[in-house]
Formats: C-alpha cells, sequence, structure tokens
C-alpha cells in the first residue's frame, strides 16, 4: 500500500528498500520458493527485468547519489555464478548508462565509471552472447562524449572489439558495428593503423544476414565519408564497395508491404490526419529573402526523401546506402562513376521493376557529385527518364521525379525543345497521376524544375495553371500543401508574366487565386495548409496583385486572426503575407502600414484583428516600423472607432508600450485615449481603468494626462460619439 502512496519520497523509500532486498543473499529462513540457487537466480533476475524500467527512472531523476549502494551492488552480481543473476543486473546497468552517462561521469559520484568500465570490458569474453552483447552496449554510450575513463583504456577496448569481429550473436555483431562507427568519429587516431581490416569487415557486415547489423554497418560508409583521410583510405576498396550499397538502395519485401507497393491507385483515399505533417513553403518565410541559392535545409529535404517513403521507419537500409553513396559521390566525384556507370546500365534498363526503380534512385544520387561526368551520357538518360514517368509501377514513376529533379539544372540548359519541354509535359501528367505518392513527387520535382527554368516556362503559363487549378480538385490535404509550394515556386520564378494578357484573357488566373485562397481558408483545422496559403497568398501578391487585390476585404480579417505568436509559422507567414500586400499598397510590411495606406477597406475589419495585432506589436521597440504602423492602426480607429472599443484595453498597454513616440504620432495616441474617456465619462472611466495594472495607470498618466478627471483645459473632441 506504501508504495502507490502519492508522496514521491515513499514511493522512493519503498522502492530502494524493494530493489535493495533483491540483492541480499537468501537465508533458509527468509521462506519464498523453494527449489535451489537456479531458481532464485531465475527469480532474481526476472524482478531484476522488471524492475529495471523503475531502476533506471529513479537514476535518471538525479537519485542515484541517494542511493549509493546501488551501482557497487549491481557490479557485485555480475560476478554471480548464476546466469540469471548476471544477466539480470546487466539489463538494469544498461539502463542506468543509456540514461545517466553523464552523472555516471562526474565527481558527483566519485566516477564510479573508474570502475566500471574495466568491469565491463572483462565481460566482452563472457561465454554468453547476450552477456557480451549487454557488455559491449554499456561501453558504447561513453564513446562520443569521450569519457576520460574510457579513453584510458582505449586500447583494451579496440582490441576487445577485434576479438568479436567474427561474434556469432548478431546483437554483439550490432554493438560492434555500432562502436567502430562511433570511434571513427572520436578516436580516428587509433583505427588509422587498422583501417584496411576495418573497411573488409564493415563490407562484410554491410552484407550480413541480419538486417540491423547491415544498417548499423552501412552507417560506417556515411560517417567516413566525413573525414579528411576517406578518400586516401577508401579508394581502394570502392570495386566491392560500390555494388555493396547500390545493392542495398533496392526495396526490401517488408519495405514494399509497407509502402503498399501493389496498390497503384489511391487518390480517392482520404488521407489521415497524422499524415499532414508541418512543412514551410520554399525558402519562403518572413525572415528569408526570396533570391539567392539553395538553402541547406532544402538540400537536407532531398536527402531526407531519397526514395519517398516517410511513410516507413524513419531511417532503413535503403535510405543509408542511398544517402551513403551520395556523400561519397561528392568525395570521389566522377572518379565514382569507373564503378558505377557498368551497373547503372544493367539497372536502368531491368526488365524487372525492382531492380529498375534502385537504378534510378542510383542515378539520383549521384547526380550532385558526379554531374560534370555524367553530362555526356545526359542526351540518351535523360529521354529514358521522361518515359520511365509513365511506367505502370508507381514507385517507378515517384522515384523517377525525384531523380530527375536533380538533372533539372541540365535540362534547363539545353534548347527546350529538346528536353525542357517533354519534361514539363510529362511531369504535368503525373502532377494529376492517380496515386498520391506520384502525385506528390510529382509537384516537388516540379517546384524543382520551376526555380530552374524561370521565365523559360513562360511560352507554357497557360497548359501550367490549367493542370495546377485542376489538381486543387483532385488532391487531398495532404498533397494540397505540396501543390502550394509548387504554385508559389512558379509565382517567384515567373514573376510579372502572370498578369500577361494572354494568361488573363483566359480567366484561368483568377479561377486559380480564388482556388488557392478558398482552399486556404476553409481548412481551419489544418495548421499546415493555413501555413502553406499564407506563403502562397504573399507570393502570389507579389507576382499578379491586381487579381488579389479585390480580395483584400476578405484576406485581411483572416490573416489578422492569424497573428498568433504561438503558433509561430502561422503567424510568420501571415504576418509575411500581410507585408507584401502593404508594399503593393505603397507602404511596408505590418497591417498598420495597410491600414494606413488604405484605411477604408481595412477598418471594418478591425475588431476581428486589434487584439492579436496589439499584443505582437507591444513587444516590438521603438523604431521606424512600428511608428508607421501604429499610425495605420490610429488611422483606421479614426474611421471605425467603434471596432476597438472591446478591446480598449490592449490598445492602451500596446500604446504604453512606447518610450518616446514621435509629438505627432504621440497627439494621436492622447486624442483616441481622451476621446474614449470622454465618450465613457468619468465614472465608467475609473470602472474602466480599474482593471488595469499599476504600470498601465501611471505610464497613461504621466504620458498622456489620462487621469480619473480631466485636468482643465485639456478636453479632447470624442471620436466615439
Amino acid at each position: 500500500k506504501e508504495s502507490q502512496s502519492p508522496d514521491t519520497s515513499t514511493q522512493r523509500s519503498v522502492q530502494q528498500v524493494s530493489f535493495t532486498s533483491l540483492f541480499r543473499p537468501r537465508s533458509e529462513g527468509d521462506g519464498g520458493v523453494s527449489g535451489g540457487a537456479g531458481l532464485n537466480g531465475a527469480l532474481l533476475c526476472i524482478c531484476l527485468c522488471s524492475s529495471g524500467i523503475l531502476i533506471t527512472t529513479i537514476a535518471s531523476k538525479g537519485e542515484l547519489q541517494n542511493w549509493p549502494e546501488l551501482l557497487p551492488k549491481l557490479c557485485l552480481l555480475l560476478d554471480s555464478e548464476d546466469y540469471n543473476t548476471c544477466e539480470g543486473a546487466f539489463g538494469a546497468l544498461q539502463k542506468i548508462c543509456e540514461d545517466s552517462a553523464e552523472i555516471l561521469d562526474s565527481d558527483m559520484l566519485d566516477r564510479p565509471l573508474n570502475v566500471m568500465i574495466p568491469k565491463f570490458l572483462q565481460f566482452f569474453k563472457h561465454n554468453s552472447p547476450k552477456i557480451r552483447s549487454h557488455a559491449i552496449a554499456c561501453v558504447n554510450q561513453f564513446i562520443i562524449s569521450r569519457t576520460q575513463a574510457l579513453m584510458l583504456h582505449i586500447d583494451p577496448f579496440i582490441e576487445n572489439l577485434f576479438a568479436l569481429s567474427g561474434d556469432e550473436e548478431p546483437e554483439v555483431r550490432k554493438n560492434v558495428c555500432r562502436a567502430l562507427v562511433m570511434l571513427l568519429e572520436v578516436r580516428l587516431d587509433r583505427l588509422l593503423p587498422h583501417m584496411h581490416n576495418i573497411i573488409e569487415y564493415m563490407l562484410q557486415r554491410t552484407q550480413d544476414q541480419d538486417e540491423n547489423v547491415t544498417l548499423e554497418a552501412c552507417e560506417f560508409w556515411l560517417t567516413l565519408a566525413e573525414q579528411p583521410v576517406c578518400k586516401e583510405v577508401l579508394c581502394g576498396h570502392l570495386p566491392k564497395l560500390i555494388p555493396v550499397l547500390v545493392n542495398g538502395m533496392k526495396y526490401s519485401e517488408i519495405d514494399i508491404i509497407l509502402l503498399k507497393g501493389d496498390v497503384e491507385e489511391d487518390e480517392a483515399i482520404p488521407d489521415n490526419e497524422q499524415d499532414i505533417r508541418p512543412r514551410f513553403h520554399r525558402s519562403r518565410t518572413v525572415a528569408q529573402q526570396h533570391e539567392g541559392g539553395d538553402s541547406i535545409e532544402e538540400e537536407d529535404d532531398d536527402e531526407d526523401d531519397l526514395d519517398d517513403d516517410e511513410t516507413i521507419s524513419d531511417w532503413n537500409l535503403r535510405k543509408c546506402s542511398a544517402a551513403a553513396l551520395d556523400v561519397l559521390a561528392n568525395v570521389f566525384r566522377d572518379d565514382l562513376l569507373l564503378h558505377i556507370l557498368p551497373l547503372l546500365k544493367e539497372l536502368l534498363f531491368h526488365p524487372e521493376w525492382l531492380i529498375k526503380e534502385s537504378g534510378i534512385l542510383v542515378l539520383g544520387a549521384i547526380a550532385e557529385g558526379c554531374m560534370q561526368g555524367m553530362i555526356p551520357y545526359l542526351p540518351e538518360l535523360i529521354p529514358h527518364l521522361v518515359q520511365c514517368l509513365s511506367d505502370k509501377k508507381a514507385l517507378v514513376r515517384s522515384i523517377t521525379c525525384w531523380t530527375l529533379s536533380r538533372y533539372a539544372h541540365w535540362v534547363v540548359s539545353q534548347p527546350p525543345d529538346i528536353y525542357l519541354k517533354p519534361l514539363m509535359t510529362e511531369l504535368l501528367k503525373r502532377i494529376l497521376d492517380s496515386n498520391k505518392r506520384v502525385q506528390e513527387a510529382a509537384c516537388s520535382a516540379f517546384a524543382t524544375l520551376e526555380e530552374e527554368a524561370c521565365t523559360e516556362l513562360v511560352p507554357y503559363l497557360s497548359f501550367i495553371l490549367d493542370t495546377l487549378v485542376f489538381a486543387f480538385s483532385k488532391y487531398q490535404h495532404k498533397n494540397l500543401l505540396i501543390l502550394y509550394d509548387a504554385i508559389g515556386t512558379l509565382a517567384d520564378s515567373v514573376g510579372h508574366h502572370l498578369n500577361k494578357p494572354v494568361i488573363a484573357q483566359s480567366n484561368t488566373q483568377k479561377y486559380f487565386v480564388a482556388t488557392v485562397c478558398t482552399s486556404g481558408s476553409c481548412l481551419p483545422l489544418y495548421l499546415e495548409v493555413r501555413q502553406s496559403s499564407f506563403a502562397l497568398l504573399g507570393d502570389l501578391t507579389k507576382a499578379c496583385f491586381q487579381h488579389v487585390k479585390p480580395c483584400i476585404a476578405n484576406f485581411m480579417p483572416i490573416l489578422g486572426t492569424n497573428l498568433n505568436p504561438e503558433l509561430i509559422s502561422v503567424c510568420n507567414n501571415a504576418t509575411w503575407a500581410i507585408g507584401e500586400i502593404s508594399i503593393q499598397m505603397g507602404e511596408t510590411i505590418t497591417i498598420g502600414r495597410l491600414g494606413y495606406v488604405c484605411p477604408q477597406e481595412v477598418a471594418p475589419m478591425l475588431q476581428q484583428f486589434i487584439r492579436p495585432w496589439c499584443t505582437s506589436l507591444r513587444n516590438i521597440r521603438d523604431n521606424e516600423e512600428k511608428d508607421s504602423a501604429f499610425r495605420g492602426i490610429c488611422t483606421m480607429i479614426t474611421v471605425n472607432p467603434g471596432g476597438v472599443v472591446q478591446d480598449f484595453i490592449f490598445f492602451c498597454d500596446a500604446v504604453a508600450s512606447w518610450m518616446n513616440p514621435k509629438d505627432d504620432l504621440r497627439e494621436m495616441f492622447y486624442k483616441i485615449l481622451h476621446g474614449f474617456k470622454n465618450q465613457v465619462g468619468d465614472e465608467n472611466w475609473i470602472h474602466f481603468s480599474d482593471q488595469f495594472p499599476l504600470p498601465l495607470k501611471e505610464r497613461l498618466a504621466a504620458f498622456y494626462g489620462v487621469q480619473a478627471r480631466e485636468p482643465t483645459g485639456l478636453l479632447a473632441p470624442s471620436l466615439f460619439s
């Protein structure tokens, strides 16, 4: 009963008594289950395993120092002749090492690792594979942090790892691979003398029968590629390594099952809500410029989507192999082609779709690093890939979209009728594909093509707009976000060409803008949709404002109600869209400035956005932008004073945030404050101002003379009559 006490100190005491009682030798008088030491050991193992989570919970909450006998007792149990006792103690120790590595290497506990690390190393040669695995896993927790106790024993640690390289237990091999990958990062100096043998070993393990071992070993090539010695130590092994990585880039059977690779048409199946991920519009947030090169984030997105399979595990052999080939291509550049071109020739034209798909992924993975060397082959390969966009397998069509996007820069550098036009035509067809995965890949690829082609797309704008507008009627929520991205990139890329008469005459563009904005405002539950639609609205405002302008009265209340700093991405993009509208209207980037230049259009919506506007602007320091913003709000209040009445306290608070407003702006504040006070009367004003915090009362009184009774001669005309 005490163990269920709500008092945490009572719970902790009971737990410690329970756990330490496990460590006492059982006497004959203890009672309990009979059956000899073996059974008692088995029971102890069960208790240790089941209590391991509780032990590590206490440890992770900083309670190890209050339980000094725990670690010594667990280490003592490692020497038990009973296997179950030893294994149970090791299981608990591994959990503690995983969750409390930092405190174990501190003076707070008198640095127990000085004893524990040598103790763990003794068990690397234990006859039980599970014990060996526990021992390696415990030590591995202290590699990246370069724990001194481990660094003092680094050589025997590495020697023991080498001794276990041929272990028959997969879990042991996995932990050996994990250790070598981390050592490659922190103690390369100790591995260099053995690098040839280590590479040969990792080649074997990357082809291990156990998929967990294979994945751990594949990480080695990613880490090695980041080391300055990579080219020197690895060049002689490329003939063996490249085929291994390429082979790892095929979908496994379980991948295909999880991806529902046998489902070719799924556009009518609604998305699950969890499928809709937060997504920033391509390089379009408030703080970013639209000009400039690709960002690291965008490149990372490409790498993360190498196989477009976020529905399965976050990291698998296919992704790891593709990422490794990508980084190695950047290390070896065109030297890599000697080993990969013969493989590509076979893969890309293979009759089995699974192998052909992996070849297309290989071709995309090497694009960045081997571009110069690939140029002579692209006149043949690009048309072949364009044909693959019509493959009967959706997984082939989707990866082809991605690979073609990796070569978009070369495509747009060639005569457009030969490569750009056929590619664009087929990608637009895939945007309307009946498979959602292909839709997504095609939209993303088309956005990349837009960035590269820019005004080269102008002759095809009508066709492009017709396709994108039709896609709105086909797409589920998730792909709608990617469609926003493609549309926004188009607006960025062709700019004012969207306003050409040949485009506008067809009314496609007007319908296009209306569709986008309606889609964004009618899905209030999906923050990601709002985030993307606001960014897109800003892009369209820049590119074709003449079609956005008639809808401003509808847009502004939606944008204003989304100025919530707690939803930073939505707020940023809403603010940016407001800024782009303001710029087009003749002022800069705030809703206040928009109100300043067109108060008659915006003021009727004042009540819908004044509170979040005041809450946001009160935290900005005095500057010119804040000055113009407040002038706009004051102008709107003059036009529609009733719009601020319900939230006047927020306006007062925002006014008080000013340290030193300009004289004419101070006069605007004075007139509004006193106009409100005169309208409601002294008694109501006293009741209203009683809600103010004392600093706000004092500031309004000191700066604007807003007191309980008006000083003689300072009556202001009423705005609120």
